[in-house]
């Protein structure tokens, strides 16, 4: 049976832990950016989004050059194995109703796993239906 780490992409978006709150705001400003992995020597430690930039510096009057993520990252609310098998992985994501999880290796973020690739990724995998064939 397959594995998450077939399925991932490898190398999300992060940021060292010290790193400033501007740089994270800088990588959130583009529109395909969703939510940037904050870590420490390679371990997932948080994640920063949009939301938690405004929640957690914005409304707090911080200064964004001059707060670390690390102080403002929120815990992941799920994260997925990358030894996990596919099919548990998408049950896992369909029962939480999540779109993207980060795939961890010991702690260590290895890559994210989307539900929308893992679909395509699964139907792939799928033997063709016998009756289509027999047309």
């Amino acid at each position: 049976m397959s594995k998450v780490r077939e399925a991932m992409v490898p190398e999300p978006r992060t940021l060292d832990v010290s790193a400033p709150a501007v740089e994270a705001g800088q990588l959130l400003a583009r529109p395909e950016v969703r939510a940037i992995f904050v870590t420490d020597d390679g371990r997932l430690t948080g994640v920063i989004t949009r939301k938690t930039l405004v929640r957690e510096v914005v409304a707090e009057g911080l200064d964004p050059k001059t707060t670390p993520v690390g102080e403002i990252a929120e815990e992941p609310r799920y994260t997925i194995d990358s030894e996990m098998d596919l099919e548990e992985a998408f049950h896992f994501l369909e029962e939480r109703d999540a779109e993207r999880v980060p795939v961890v290796e010991d702690g260590r973020l290895v890559g994210v796993l989307s539900r929308e690739l893992l679909q395509r990724r699964l139907a792939e995998d799928e033997p063709p239906d016998e009756t289509q064939q027999q047309v």
